[in-house]
């Protein structure tokens, strides 16, 4: 996915580490260039909003430990699958 503007990160790195970024497991750098990009590129943010929003849903629903694999798998292929059919840039399961 790339919303047209010029960043000095590419907005398809950046949607690769949402969760990372969300389950804090990246670096300060990381993090900061992330928070960054993320101030400066609405379509980002508005997809961040999202996985925020399922990562929270899943959260509520499984409780305080991390969804069961499974579960996870099952959500990212359909998330993929979703943003195929949308044309955005597929998310991997791993």
């Amino acid at each position: 996915m790339s919303c047209g503007d010029h960043h000095d990160t590419d907005c398809s790195k950046v949607l690769e580490a949402v969760y990372n970024f969300l389950d804090g497991e990246i670096d300060d750098d990381d993090r900061h260039v992330i928070r960054v990009h993320l101030d400066e590129c609405s379509p980002c943010l508005r997809q961040f909003g999202i996985e925020q929003e399922v990562k929270a849903l899943v959260a509520r629903c499984c409780g305080s430990d991390r969804a069961p694999e499974a579960l996870r798998i099952k959500i990212m292929t359909r998330i993929s699958q979703v943003k195929i059919e949308l044309g955005h840039v597929e998310y991997r399961a791993d």
